[in-house]
C-alpha cells in the first residue's frame, strides 16, 4: 500500500499529509459570503439567533459550507484564505469557529504553510449573519477546535507545535498555551468542561489536559496513530480512533480496561451519540485506497452492530441531538452523506472542496 496523504501530520513515517487542492467550490445555487471582516483585529457584535438550524463543514479548499438542516441545502459558503480543517458551533448556537492553516505565499503547496512554519489561526463567525467576528492567531498547523460546554473557553490543537491553545470565548483573548504530546490532532472535552482528551498522532498517546490547572495531567498509551477522541457524558468511557490499526479503542477511565474493536479502513473521526450508547466511526481509508463507510459500535457490548455505506474518504461525523440522523463528510468526492439511522437511507449532497470537519447545531 502506498503511504497515505493524511491530515496535518508531518511527523509520521507511515502516514503523510493529506491536504490536497486549494480553491473554493463553485456549486450552483450556493450563496457566497466573502471573508470581508478581515476586520482582523476588530471584534464584531453577534447578531440575533435564528430559528433555523444548520450544520457546517470545514472544506480544505478554502471554504466553510453552511447547510440548512430542514432541507439539506447549502445556505451559504464562507470563504477563507487558507485551508479550513475543522469547525465547531458554540454551545449557545451563536458562533461557529474554524481552524485555518495558511497557504505558502505565492503558491498552493500541499502542506499549507508547513514548510515555512507560519502560525495558523481560528476564525469566529456569527451564525446568523455569516460575518467574521474575530481572527485569532494560534500555533502552527491548527487542527481541531472545540468549545467547552460551559462556554468559557475554546481549545485548539496545534499539530506542528505539539501544543494546545486556550482562548477565552467571550473576549477571544489567548489565555495560555499548553504542551501536549507530539502531533496533537482531534479531541473532545468532558461534559463538565474540566478535561480535554487530545489524540497525539505522532506518538500514539492521548493527552489528558486539566482545564482547572491548564496543564497536561497525564498521557494514555492508546494504540497506533490516534486521530480523534470521544468521551461519554458521565466521563467514564473514552473512545479513540486508531487509523493505522483500523480500530476503535474503548477505554474505561476508572478501571483502565482497554478493548480494541475492528472497524473500517483508516478510521478518522468518532462521535458518541447523545445517549452514550453508540460510537459512530467514519472510515476514511487513504487517497490511494479510500474507504466509504460508517461503523456503529455499541459501547456496552464493544462490538460493531452496523456498517453503513457512505461516500469515498469518510472523515468527519456528527449525530443530531435526537439521534435520528448521522452526517458524514466524504473528503474524496466533496459530499456529505446524511443517514437516516432508522431506515438506513442515505442522502448525498455536494458541499465545498475536500470537506473535513463537521459540526451541527443542538
Amino acid at each position: 500500500m502506498n503511504k497515505a496523504r493524511f491530515i496535518l501530520i508531518g511527523l509520521m513515517t507511515a502516514i503523510v499529509i493529506l491536504l490536497m487542492g486549494c480553491g473554493a467550490n463553485d456549486s450552483k445555487g450556493v450563496s457566497e459570503e466573502t471573508d470581508d471582516a478581515a476586520d482582523q483585529g476588530n471584534t464584531v457584535k453577534v447578531g440575533h439567533i435564528s430559528d433555523e438550524k444548520y450544520f457546517y463543514t470545514a472544506n480544505e479548499g478554502g471554504t466553510i459550507s453552511k447547510i440548512n438542516v430542514k432541507d439539506n441545502k447549502v445556505a451559504a459558503t464562507l470563504k477563507a484564505e487558507g485551508i479550513v480543517h475543522n469547525v465547531q458551533i458554540s454551545p449557545d448556537g451563536k458562533i461557529v469557529a474554524a481552524t485555518l492553516v495558511p497557504k505558502p505565499e505565492g503558491g498552493h503547496g500541499d502542506h499549507g504553510g508547513h514548510e515555512i512554519g507560519i502560525p495558523g489561526s481560528v476564525l469566529f463567525y456569527d451564525v446568523h449573519t455569516n460575518k467574521l467576528l474575530k481572527k485569532v492567531e494560534v500555533g502552527k498547523h491548527p487542527a481541531h477546535v472545540v468549545f467547552t460546554n460551559d462556554g468559557k473557553y475554546v481549545l485548539v490543537t496545534n499539530n506542528e507545535d505539539h501544543t494546545a491553545t486556550v482562548i477565552e470565548a467571550n473576549s477571544y483573548k489567548v489565555v495560555t498555551t499548553i504542551a501536549t504530546g507530539k502531533g496533537p490532532h482531534g479531541f473532545r472535552i468532558s461534559a463538565d468542561s474540566r478535561l480535554a482528551y487530545i489524540a497525539n498522532m505522532a506518538e500514539d498517546t492521548v493527552s489528558v489536559i486539566n482545564l482547572d490547572t491548564m496543564k497536561e495531567e497525564k498521557k494514555l498509551k492508546v494504540g497506533e496513530t490516534p486521530v480523534t477522541t470521544g468521551i461519554t457524558k458521565d466521563g467514564n468511557t473514552l473512545a479513540v480512533t486508531l487509523f493505522t490499526e483500523n480500530a476503535l479503542a474503548i477505554i474505561d477511565i476508572e478501571t483502565d480496561e482497554r478493548v480494541k474493536v475492528k472497524v473500517g479502513l483508516g478510521p478518522a473521526q468518532v462521535y458518541i451519540d447523545p445517549n452514550d450508547q453508540f460510537a459512530f466511526v467514519a472510515n476514511q481509508g487513504t487517497e490511494d485506497v479510500p474507504s466509504n463507510s460508517m461503523s456503529i459500535v455499541d459501547l456496552k457490548s464493544k462490538r460493531v452492530v452496523d456498517e453503513i455505506e457512505t461516500g469515498n474518504g469518510s472523515h468527519g461525523v456528527v449525530i443530531s441531538q435526537d439521534s435520528k440522523f448521522a452526517y458524514v463528510t466524504n473528503m474524496f468526492e466533496n459530499t456529505v452523506s446524511i443517514i437516516d439511522l432508522t431506515s438506513k437511507e442515505v442522502t448525498t449532497i455536494e458541499v465545498g472542496e475536500i470537506p473535513n470537519g463537521i459540526t451541527i447545531m443542538e
